[in-house]
């Protein structure tokens, strides 16, 4: 299918080809028959584009610092490959439309196949011929709604959320500031409401516009003619509200908004202009500055948008798809009027071109339509029905259970190695793919995304002869050797008990399973195909400089004493790992790779684990025993400051002491001390190295760099942390029997500090 996409380093606008979006449960398939350029928003996102890389920095300061950040957290070398990896990328455009509805996911029954819907969001409803909408992200068109003018659901409902944000009340007065798209929808809403309107704009077709629409007047914000109509209005005494629906650098909306505006007036900032508020005259007034989030309540939850949980009507009476309904349900009688908006409707085979226009200044609009007319039979037919009669989790794909039979050895590969990968986010993107692109021993088959965009990307960026968004096109495909699971947490086990069953190789990144029944879905794979090639992504134990080190300290002959601090830093309030209940603690994700790391120092297994942790388990300590009396602790911090390093690392045994800082600088302290130069050359956590290591087994037959038991331990190790700190008692380690066997084996809490350890 085709969709519009941007290259955020070259500023490129571009059609491409993409893979059809899968199927998943909770959501529809959408043929598009309308999408709205949002005048405002997305130009600003293609003006950003096209801008050099310092001009980008500078108008978007909030990511520069997240790279400074990087560069001290994770190095230069890293921190650059993640950037590039980001900019040289297309990303979408689009976010409101109106279509058919194709095929219907699991759990969807509030539409049917052949219903025209309105959809929204920055992800799911995009330029594209064929979009996958999650339920709380669509609605369903009321009857005699054009779908032309049903693909502005989503920007109205984004003038909505702002005068509901104001709270206008019958009589009011308001002042809106930017008479663009949203601003002339605002006008339209104040007015329906019973409010009289004044606006703002240099642009006199944009007031004209608005007078027609509503507004009793509209002027130049330098003429008088604003002025004098708001005291006339008035009485002296100012607006009620003021919508700031301007954008811009300059700070005169916030300057006008003061001015204009009752004392304890109110101003919502609906666009994105400069907010240096004059603290004098909003003091004075003591007006009271809002905000207003996108299309309303329920924007940017993951669990609302994502999932499909709604909010009680009793508690958030107007929800984003509430107010879309809302926006549709005026506009069906009439009490909304877009069509004056429309300034022109552009084939979609000419996105680029008008995208082009529109930034040159060639074409002036107010709002812009792509036309899908090569929407296929099925939904011209539907959509012409509709206008005549009413003006007069990834689709789960089939078992691979017993496709490629049992699996009781493995044979060593001639030529090249097939990959196939399921997952192509940043991580994947900037540490896996770039070294195996560069491989001339490696065949990069197919990548399968749940975004087709991302899927395209990963194709274009690293030669993947295929990409899709069906994971049967991995799993059950005979040409691919071996699969890299690269998710989010919450999949890895499944993905990787379901390409073991396949007859694949298998690298999933940590961690291989979030509690022990999914650990159990692993073994149980392995038991019942036969096939243990089996790597998890614990890439520490492959840093050059860490095994450098390891050499140098030598045999060791009594039990040593290991400490490890992880100073992890705190993260973004929107990032996934937050979402525990889903994706795991995030000691559960990450907590594997350090007692990998600590178990192949010390040449063993940990028998028992016992934890715990400041309030909130947000600093942790884990103790670690091992078979010969040596312990290790990891102590998982995230109060520390961001100015220290993230890793360091002590080991004491035999009169001597290896130091890891941060993979940057190693030494060993012993009769004659070793340690590494000063100026690190950059860090190195083993990524290469590791997959060297999985690729060269792969091929040769030979056996997996670190045996499943040792996995295995590693991972209930993991869990065992957070049972620890439940419990408040050490946890002992057993592994679990296979779910097929159907024994519920677990880790068990000590009555003793003696337990056998788990075999190498």
């Amino acid at each position: 299918m085709k969709q519009v996409v941007q290259n955020y380093k070259s500023g490129e606008l571009a059609l491409l080809d993409v893979p059809t979006p899968a199927v998943k449960p909770g959501g529809v398939l959408v043929r598009t028959v309308f999408s709205l350029i949002s005048t405002g928003t997305e130009l600003m996102k293609v003006s950003e584009a096209s801008k050099s890389l310092v001009g980008k920095a500078k108008a978007r300061p909030d990511q520069v610092a997240k790279v400074v950040q990087s560069v001290a957290t994770n190095g230069l070398a890293a921190t650059y490959r993640k950037v590039s990896s980001k900019l040289d990328s297309y990303t979408p455009l689009g976010y409101s439309l109106c279509g058919v509805v194709e095929e219907v996911g699991a759990g969807i029954d509030d539409v049917a196949v052949g219903d025209l819907v309105a959809c929204a969001g920055n992800e799911h409803a995009l330029h594209a011929e064929l979009n996958w909408v999650p339920k709380n992200l669509y609605v369903k068109v009321p009857a005699g709604v054009d779908p032309r003018h049903a693909a502005f659901g989503t920007v109205g409902a984004i003038a909505m959320q702002g005068v509901r944000r104001g709270e206008p009340q019958l009589g009011d007065l308001a002042l809106v500031i930017g008479l663009g798209l949203i601003g002339q929808l605002v006008v339209q809403l104040l007015v329906a409401s019973g409010v009289r309107v004044v606006g703002v704009d240099p642009d006199p077709s944009r007031c004209e516009l608005a007078e027609r629409l509503g507004a009793l007047v509209a002027g130049h914000p330098d003429a008088g003619v604003v002025d004098t109509a708001v005291d006339e209005l008035s009485g002296g005494h100012g607006v009620d509200q003021v919508y700031l629906a301007a954008g811009g650098s300059s700070n005169g909306p916030v300057e006008l908004a003061a001015k204009l505006a009752r004392d304890r007036g109110t101003v919502v900032d609906i666009g994105k202009c400069s907010l240096d508020l004059p603290w004098n005259a909003y003091y004075e007034k003591e007006l009271d500055v809002r905000f207003s989030r996108s299309y309303g309540p329920g924007r940017y939850d993951p669990s609302y948008e994502l999932e499909g949980r709604d909010y009680p009507i009793g508690y958030v009476r107007w929800t984003e798809r509430r107010n879309i309904e809302c926006f549709l349900d005026l506009a069906a009688r009439g009490r909304i009027d877009v069509e004056p908006l429309v300034s022109h409707v552009a084939e979609f085979a000419e996105a680029a071109e008008t995208y082009r226009a529109l930034e040159a200044g060639e074409l002036k609009a107010v709002a812009v339509l792509f036309s899908y007319d090569a929407a296929g039979p099925a939904a011209a037919e539907t959509v012409t029905e509709i206008a005549t009669a009413e003006s007069a989790v990834l689709r789960v794909p089939v078992s691979a259970t017993g496709q490629s039979g049992p699996r009781r050895g493995w044979q060593r590969r001639s030529g090249e190695l097939r990959l196939g990968f399921i997952g192509a986010g940043n991580y994947a993107s900037s540490m896996l793919l770039p070294h195996l692109a560069e491989r001339e021993d490696v065949r990069l088959s197919h990548v399968v995304t749940t975004s087709a965009l991302s899927a395209a990307n990963a194709r274009r960026k690293f030669g993947f002869a295929e990409a899709s968004t069906e994971l049967d096109d991995v799993l059950a495909n005979d040409d691919v050797d071996a699969v890299f699971v690269v998710t989010r947490h919450s999949s890895h086990a499944e993905l990787t008990a379901r390409a073991l069953r396949a007859g694949k190789a298998v690298f999933v990144e940590k961690p291989l399973a979030l509690s022990e029944a999914e650990l159990a879905t692993v073994l149980d794979a392995i038991t019942e195909s036969g096939n243990d090639r089996l790597q998890v992504g614990f890439n520490r134990r492959f840093a050059p400089l860490l095994r450098q080190a390891r050499a140098q300290f030598g045999p060791r002959v009594g039990p040593a004493t290991v400490r490890y601090l992880v100073n992890a830093g705190r993260l973004d309030g929107g990032s996934w790992y937050n979402r525990s209940d889903r994706e795991g603690t995030r000691f559960a994700g990450e907590g594997g790779h350090f007692i990998d790391t600590v178990s192949w120092l010390l040449g063993a297994d940990p028998t028992s684990v016992y934890a715990c942790a400041t309030p909130g388990n947000a600093d942790l300590q884990a103790v670690l025993r091992y078979p010969d009396g040596s312990t290790a602790t990891i102590t998982y911090a995230t109060s520390g400051s961001t100015g220290f390093a993230k890793e360091t690392l002590d080991l004491v045994a035999d009169q001597k002491v290896l130091r890891l800082d941060d993979f940057v600088r190693a030494s060993v302290y012993a009769r004659k001390r070793w340690a590494t130069p000063l100026l690190p050359r950059g860090r190195d956590k083993g990524q290469r190295a590791e997959l060297d290591a999985f690729l060269g087994a792969v091929a040769t037959g030979a056996p997996m760099p670190v045996p499943v038991d040792s996995l295995v331990s590693t991972t209930l190790a993991t869990l065992a942390v957070e049972r620890s700190l439940g419990a408040g008692v050490p946890v002992r380690l057993e592994r679990p029997a296979p779910a097929a066997t159907e024994t519920t084996t677990e880790t068990s809490t000590e009555t003793s500090t003696e337990a056998s350890p788990v075999a190498p």
